[in-house]
């Protein structure tokens, strides 16, 4: 059994590991960590206890969002029966975390080399689930054969281009909600017979 400060201890680090997803999706992963000491109510000195180095927060937080990701999407490769349910479960993952994952996929380089390593294992996969349900569809022929990297790679590239624009498409809310039936369908009009 956990020990009262262990629980502590968990739950600061928790917190600071949410306050920092609000902070780098606000302001980008060039945001202080006294900013996110701030948001997580807690001195700016605790955050270095928890995360010795601001490389290890961010190899954690992109760590902790693969976890998170990579378990939905397990789960929803289970049960989903199609492409479309799946495509629109993607969505829907990505739509719950839209500003992180921008500040992911358009500010990477910012990032160390371990949490990039992280963010490429993310989309591997998410691929891999992908094409379990791409080979499914085209065994029962409701889909073209198409190799499943080149399909995969054109769906991330097609949400990639829309969330990394969202300021041209979406300015005033979120991308994914308002764009996503129409991402979905015009994916699966170049797919299906």
């Amino acid at each position: 059994m956990e020990s009262k400060r262990q629980l502590q201890k968990e739950n600061t680090r928790r917190r600071i590991m949410e306050a920092a997803y609000q902070v780098y999706s606000a302001q980008g992963f060039t945001a202080a960590t006294a900013a996110i000491a701030k948001e997580a109510g807690i001195s700016h000195g605790a955050v270095f206890v928890h995360f010795p180095t601001l490389n290890e927060l961010l190899t954690c937080l992109t760590q902790d969002f693969a976890d998170r990701l990579g378990l939905e999407l397990h789960e929803l490769t289970e049960k989903s029966g199609d492409m479309e349910a799946l495509l629109k479960s993607h969505l829907d993952i990505l739509s719950r975390y839209e500003d992180f994952y921008i500040r992911l996929i358009t500010e990477k380089s910012l990032l160390p080399e371990d949490a990039q390593t992280i963010l490429a294992g993310l989309q591997t996969t998410a691929a891999y689930h992908f094409s379990q349900v791409l080979d499914r569809e085209i065994k029962n022929r409701t889909v073209k054969a198409i190799p499943s990297h080149m399909a995969f790679n054109t769906w991330l590239g097609l949400v990639h281009y829309y969330l990394q624009n969202k300021d041209s498409f979406s300015p005033e809310g979120p991308l994914l909600l308002r764009y996503g039936p129409e991402l979905t369908s015009t994916f699966l009009n170049l797919i299906q017979f």
